[in-house]
């Protein structure tokens, strides 16, 4: 009994050690050329607009606000309500297309230079390589017995990262509360519980995604790793290892000439390998670890240009183009594609038609409430009445007066015909009789329509349907 649960033990131990791969920390090494460039400048771009934004001003506010609190969201010159929740949908469709064009262009193009988890940890791998040094010297610090020395240097870059994570949650919570407001409240003990919860948690993801897990998020935690395979296809630039061009790989001299003895341009130093940001090895292929960044290629040609030999070993390349032989003007040309035009022209449809909703939008909204409390009632003067509750929400960054009138059965009046003023991106509830002669109508329900019109712009106005009831 003993001998079996022995055996039974050991194959669990067995699946465990198959299922189960202890992490092996990577160290990136800094490299230099045209892709690593565009990260960079990627970077410092998507940076700058973060945290740049809140700090804008437009007519006296800050200039791209989510005001959750007062259900509002401020872009600049556009105040967008609940019920303008369409545009949102349609700049999720844009993002969609977006997504789908790109990639079935160049593959993992937003991974590689603008995925948040990339661009964050490409910061802080700047800040560790700062503070610690290139890889060689980051794996011998971390190889060394703690001394005050690996003390210091660690507690400098968790330090620095700690500070840039905890600016970051700042920067988040500032788009929902106002910035200039946000930055006083820790320093006055006035940060609310959920202000401070978004702001803790929005730096721990920060500080515990780009400092910590790194390519473990792209790895086993992100979704499109999985699902990308099925937006590429043969014609589509990917990061590839030129096979032919480069086996049999193997070491030589620089002024050794390779070619008698057989061998191909690899000379197997593995530096695609030492700055691939993921530790993969893209010549065993394409793998979906891949994120697209172009690290290698810059490493890869360093080293062609050291040889003497022409860069392109590794490259952006498609599968019939390694497979067919055929060169830069052909990939171009089998860009253009059915599928790509399809994506295309699903995104310029998408695009014109937000701009156009945008461009016609009236910056003005009503809703009809009835009073549910009396259908109908007689007035002193025998007249029928209805009561209305008007919402009027002016959604222009200028106060507005509003002239109401109604429309319906014979000689209905309205009890108002003063203008109704509305503050600047505000709401405003007015109380609305409508009236008519019981002389002229039956009993039973009439079709009303309220017409509310700017007094200085009577281009902004808005129609609401609504019901007169006569008892």
């Amino acid at each position: 009994m003993t001998r079996v649960a022995h055996q039974l033990k050991s194959v669990s131990n067995e699946v465990e050690t198959a299922l189960y791969e202890v992490r092996r920390k990577i160290y990136p090494r800094a490299v230099h050329g045209w892709f690593a460039r565009w990260r960079v400048a990627l970077v410092a771009i998507t940076q700058i607009i973060f945290y740049g934004l809140p700090w804008l001003s437009w007519n006296g506010r800050q200039a791209v606000l989510f005001d959750l609190a007062e259900r509002k969201f401020y872009i600049f010159g556009l105040v967008l309500w609940p019920q303008d929740f369409i545009f949102l949908t349609g700049l999720l469709v844009i993002a969609a297309f977006s997504l789908f064009l790109f990639t079935a262009l160049a593959g993992r193009l937003f991974c590689g230079y603008a995925c948040p988890q990339t661009v964050y940890t490409e910061i802080f791998m700047h800040i560790e390589r700062w503070i610690e040094g290139d890889r060689m010297q980051r794996m011998r610090l971390d190889r060394q017995e703690t001394g005050l020395r690996k003390i210091a240097l660690k507690s400098a870059k968790h330090g620095v990262w700690i500070l840039l994570a905890l600016w970051t949650g700042i920067t988040f919570v500032g788009y929902f509360t106002p910035i200039h407001t946000l930055v006083m409240k820790p320093v006055t003990g006035t940060l609310g519980p959920w202000e401070t919860f978004w702001t803790f948690f929005y730096a721990f993801a920060t500080y515990g995604n780009a400092g910590w897990m790194r390519e473990q998020v792209c790895k086993y935690m992100c979704p499109y790793a999985r699902f990308q395979a099925v937006m590429f296809d043969p014609d589509t630039l990917v990061i590839t290892y030129d096979e032919k061009r480069g086996e049999p790989r193997g070491a030589r001299r620089r002024s050794v000439d390779a070619r008698p003895e057989g061998l191909g341009d690899c000379v197997n130093c593995e530096i695609c390998v030492q700055v691939c940001p993921t530790g993969i090895d893209i010549r065993n292929g394409l793998q979906y670890e891949c994120i697209g960044c172009g690290a290698c290629i810059d490493g890869c040609n360093q080293v062609m240009d050291k040889m003497g030999y022409a860069r392109g070993l590794i490259r952006y390349s498609t599968e019939n183009a390694l497979r067919q032989g055929y060169g830069r003007a052909g990939i171009v040309r089998r860009l253009r594609r059915p599928r790509t035009g399809i994506y295309a022209s699903l995104l310029l449809v998408a695009a014109l038609v937000l701009t156009a909703g945008l461009y016609v939008r009236t910056p003005l909204k009503v809703d009809v409430i009835r009073d549910r409390a009396t259908l109908a009632r007689e007035t002193r003067e025998g007249l029928i009445e209805n009561v209305y509750r008007l919402q009027i929400m002016n959604t222009h960054e200028q106060a507005r007066r509003f002239v109401i009138t109604a429309r319906g059965p014979e000689t209905l009046t309205v009890s108002t015909r003063e203008a109704v003023e509305v503050r600047a991106a505000s709401t405003e509830a007015v109380a609305v009789a409508l009236r008519v002669d019981p002389a002229v109508v039956r009993q039973g329900a009439y079709d009303v329509v309220f017409h509310i019109e700017a007094v200085d712009e009577p281009r902004v106005s808005t129609s609401e349907k609504s019901r007169f009831f006569v008892r």
